[in-house]
């Protein structure tokens, strides 16, 4: 009878081992100690019974296609897949859509017609080329499309709000400003420029020495200057030294920097030092929390869907160089209550999204398409003329920033200043270091708080 129980006890055993590796063990454990020893020696003699209700199929993947309007029926090695029509066009992999030494995308997304279809699909050994409606034509090798399949993936809708902020009217050429010497002498204009930044998004600096050093030290005065592939405290022209369209002298659409990485710079400055035998290259700043308000104004289910679905970046201009996020990030970024705080929107680094399904990939892209729109809208762009002498900062977590063309020599100067230097830095000035050390772990949402609204 005790070997019987034994066989039973064994037989159950075989019949958990699909659930999951711990309780299969604990299960066997707690009737293995009901066996008398004599019966335990029988049980571990037995042979391995080959289970024929389940023999795993290594490195095997369903065929599932989906039918869904909008998308490309593809073989890919034999197997049959669907791309949606819009995503696969918008990730043409010529040197007419991605620059063949920055590795950023050159092409407008959202110039491309919404109902964009392939016209002719031809394969052509390892790879299938396609004619689109719009006169494009793509060529797409297997694997590529193998790497770039759906994988298929569900987050949970986010809700949106907004901090407290005020933002500058564009044609309004009185800006926040606060002036050198009395930033690198005084606390108290060195908290005023922090407000500003926080409040405005963005400040100039007046009556800056001409030169990288009192640039330097000005960002220093925050901080320090944050490291990264650039270098720490930049000096440069548009020499594509490093491989990224800021170092060109083409138009540079409105964008968040350090998209690709997993904690992007809070703050950055840029310093005007000399701009010779040419003109052009004027500053766009666009506030991203205004925006934001105006989709939410204007439809709130695109803001849900734009803190809703992450996208990958990367930065892989230069041989040595292929950064890219732990994880990837949604264009707005918002705490567990809801509220915004970061944007991430920087379509040259954005980079080809698998896990999601041609569903969401069309809401994602009516979704950015409206955001892209509400960006370029004249009422929202910022458009000023750095000068020598005048340094510009801003918050890269809430404004976007560009430029227009330029012919000429400019040379630049400037750098990063990393969120929690930034925020230690003002919540100290501003509140002292008793109340913010009393405050620390505290999300009280009081005026007086140092932790409100960061």
């Amino acid at each position: 009878m005790s070997f019987l129980r034994a066989v039973g006890t064994w037989k159950y055993t075989r019949e958990i081992q699909c659930k999951h590796p711990f309780i299969r063990q604990l299960s066997a454990a707690v009737h293995y100690r009901r066996l008398s020893t004599s019966t335990r020696t029988r049980v571990n003699s037995c042979p391995p019974l080959r289970d024929t209700r389940f023999t795993p199929r290594l490195f095997s993947r369903p065929i599932q296609v989906e039918k869904v309007e909008d998308s490309v029926a593809l073989k890919v090695h034999g197997e049959p897949l669907s791309f949606g029509s819009f995503w696969l066009r918008d990730n043409c992999q010529c040197s007419n859509c991605i620059h063949p030494d920055t590795r950023q995308r050159i092409g407008d997304t959202f110039s491309i017609p919404t109902d964009v279809s392939p016209e002719i699909k031809e394969y052509v050994h390892d790879e299938v080329k396609i004619r689109w409606s719009d006169g494009h034509q793509s060529t797409y090798s297997m694997e590529w499309l193998d790497l770039h399949r759906a994988r298929l993936g569900k987050d949970e809708k986010t809700p949106l709000s907004l901090r407290p902020f005020q933002s500058h009217t564009p044609g309004n050429e009185s800006y926040p400003t606060v002036e050198f010497g009395q930033v690198m002498k005084h606390n108290e204009a060195l908290l005023e420029w922090l407000e500003n930044i926080h409040k405005w998004g963005f400040c100039f600096v007046d009556n800056v020495p001409v030169g990288p050093d009192a640039t330097q030290s000005l960002l220093e005065r925050i901080s320090f200057i944050r490291h990264t592939h650039y270098g720490g405290f930049w000096d440069f022209t548009a020499d594509l030294t490093y491989k990224d369209t800021a170092y060109t002298t083409d138009f540079l659409g409105a964008h968040t920097d350090n998209t690709y990485f997993t904690d992007p710079a809070r703050l950055q400055l840029f310093h005007l030092l000399s701009h010779t035998d040419g003109h052009g290259g004027e500053s766009l700043l666009v506030d991203g929390f205004k925006a934001a308000q105006v989709m939410m104004e204007e439809n709130p289910e695109h803001c849900v869907v734009l803190a809703e679905h992450s996208q990958p970046t990367h930065s892989s201009g230069n041989e040595d160089v292929c950064i890219q996020p732990n994880t990837e990030f949604p264009v707005f970024n918002t705490t567990k209550s809801g509220h915004l705080y970061q944007i991430r929107w920087n379509n040259y680094d954005r980079a080809a999204k698998t896990n999601w399904s041609v569903a969401d990939q069309k809401a994602w892209y009516a979704a950015a398409g409206h955001w892209s729109e509400v960006i370029r809208r004249p009422d929202m762009e910022i458009w000023t003329q750095l000068k020598p002498g005048s340094a510009l900062i801003f918050d890269n977590w809430r404004m976007l920033h560009g430029r227009s063309d330029f012919i000429g020599k400019r040379r630049m100067c400037g750098g990063y200043i990393n969120n929690d230097d930034f925020l230690s830095r003002y919540r100290l000035l501003k509140f002292g270091r008793n109340q913010v050390l009393n405050h620390i772990g505290s999300s009280t949402a009081k005026e007086n708080s140092p932790n409100m609204f960061f």
